[in-house]
């Protein structure tokens, strides 16, 4: 069904095009879904297949955009690119160092994104992200920095874009280490932002605010700033990437008549690839694609004049479909009710309620009810026995636990995430980021220029093209 809709489109917009109609996009939409290869993307699909009790795949409305290519992502000092680096070249045409923001190698010299180049050719502008608005691939749209992690300089150079809408979690570090001088809050209302939190406040707001950035609650950031909650983990009240969407277009729609650029990271695909947390990933790559149906409503209501792009910094983890025989079991990942990092607080607040309750008998209904083992999920002797034993280190004391680049897990979370992976006969071979291809899906107006094998650097000058903002990339006349 999602295939029919959108290869009808796709057709009358081929008509209009063929016809002679002006095809530059007036709205454009950069999708950038952190850490998500093609495995991610092809995982994804099969287990909502698997959800519907059939082998094959069950359609994203993204990957079923007509025009597609893959990408190419190592940065210029390393085969194997950081967020920094991959959103650099995602943003400006330009490879940089691992750790650099919006800088050529030399560290000096600036040079200018996709964003910049909207605005000066007068589009409304929106960074968003489900993660920080200071965090790497959001700062790699406005910030100069030779370093990711100088989040306050960071938001010093968000203040200073004059971009027209912002959205994220918060920012990381809002406050100097230099006494003297003023929070990033202040800074950016100095700048003419409103600063809303949530979408409640800011329909009550937008109305009068000349520029806007979009933060959760403060009791949201208080409890974890760096990041809206996963969507699995979505509790009501939450700030949703769908939300983030949605007021983005609102707000940008009526702020310039040429149009908008908009930016939308799914940036905790990632974050949990990172911890091979498969349940997790393909729940947050469902999550980005409901934010990309917004987009596509809005490519139905304006046909001629949208161009949407959704493609990855880089993929992480290393996701294998497959790790034993001809078959996959994904469907048992349905059985997982938090993820692995939030079972791991649950698992802490378990043994401060049932206090000397707290057994491995315990846990194991724990476990059945969140994780579905015994139940729905065959779990073999040894594989019991595995977690009898990180049990009794827990409550010994031994119990050393399991970090990966944004989440902290108990050794018996991490098991039962491993434990489950490995019955759904899915695989990691990193908990980092690998040199893998990433997909790149179009669809409206210019769109059939993303075709065939292309590198990172050239989606923005491509952009940037085919909305008129520029010809060629403005950064290799500097």
């Amino acid at each position: 069904m999602i295939r029919k809709k959108i290869l009808t489109i796709a057709l009358l917009l081929a008509a209009t095009i063929s016809a002679g109609a002006a095809t530059t996009p007036k709205y454009v939409f950069y999708f950038i879904g952190d850490g998500m290869g093609m495995n991610q993307v092809n995982g994804t699909e099969t287990y909502l297949a698997a959800l519907e009790n059939r082998i094959g795949i069950s359609e994203l409305c993204f990957a079923n955009f007509p025009y597609t290519a893959y990408a190419t992502t190592y940065s210029f000092s390393n085969g194997i690119t950081d967020s920094a680096a991959g959103g650099t070249a995602l943003a400006t045409g330009c490879k940089t160092y691992n750790g650099c923001l919006g800088l050529r190698p030399d560290s000096v010299t600036t040079i200018t994104s996709v964003a910049n180049w909207a605005k000066n050719a007068g589009m409304a502008v929106g960074i968003t992200t489900s993660v920080s608005v200071d965090h790497a691939t959001p700062a790699s749209f406005y910030a100069h920095q030779t370093y990711r992690g100088k989040y306050y300089e960071v938001g010093c150079d968000l203040a200073a874009s004059g971009f027209d809408f912002f959205a994220g979690s918060d920012f990381l570090k809002p406050n100097s280490k230099n006494e003297g001088e003023t929070d990033l809050y202040t800074r950016c209302q100095d700048a003419g932002y409103t600063i809303v939190r949530g979408f409640q406040q800011y329909q009550q707001q937008k109305s009068k605010a000349k520029r806007m950035i979009m933060l959760q609650s403060e009791a949201a950031s208080k409890a974890d700033r760096s990041a809206i909650p996963y969507a699995i983990d979505r509790k009501t009240g939450d700030m949703t990437l769908q939300d983030i969407t949605r007021a983005a277009i609102d707000f940008l729609y009526d702020k310039s008549p040429k149009g908008f650029f908009l930016m939308v990271e799914g940036g905790k695909i990632d974050w949990a690839a990172h911890a091979n947390d498969a349940r997790t990933v393909f729940t947050e790559v469902i999550d980005m694609d409901n934010a990309v149906r917004i987009a596509y409503d809005f490519l139905r209501l304006h046909p001629e004049e949208t161009l949407i792009v959704v493609t990855a910094d880089h993929e992480t983890g290393g996701l294998g479909l497959g790790n034993t025989d001809y078959t996959l079991h994904t469907d048992l990942l349905k059985y997982q009710k938090l993820s692995a990092a939030e079972y791991s607080a649950h698992l802490g607040k378990l043994r401060k309620e049932l206090g000397n309750d707290f057994t491995f008998e315990a846990v194991r209904n724990d476990l059945a009810e969140n994780f579905g083992f015994w139940r729905e999920v065959p779990i073999a002797e040894e594989q019991e026995d595995q977690l009898q034993l990180t049990f009794e280190a827990l409550m010994e004391g031994s119990d050393k636990g399991a970090e990966s680049m944004y989440a902290k897990e108990s050794a018996l979370g991490n098991l039962a995430k491993k434990i489950l992976n490995d019955n759904a006969h899915l695989g990691w071979t990193s908990g980092q980021h690998t040199n893998g291809y990433v997909p790149v899906f179009a669809i409206g107006a210019g769109a059939e220029a993303f075709h065939g094998r292309i590198d990172n650097t050239e989606i923005a000058p491509l952009i940037g093209t085919i909305a008129g903002y520029c010809n060629g990339n403005p950064n290799n006349a500097k």
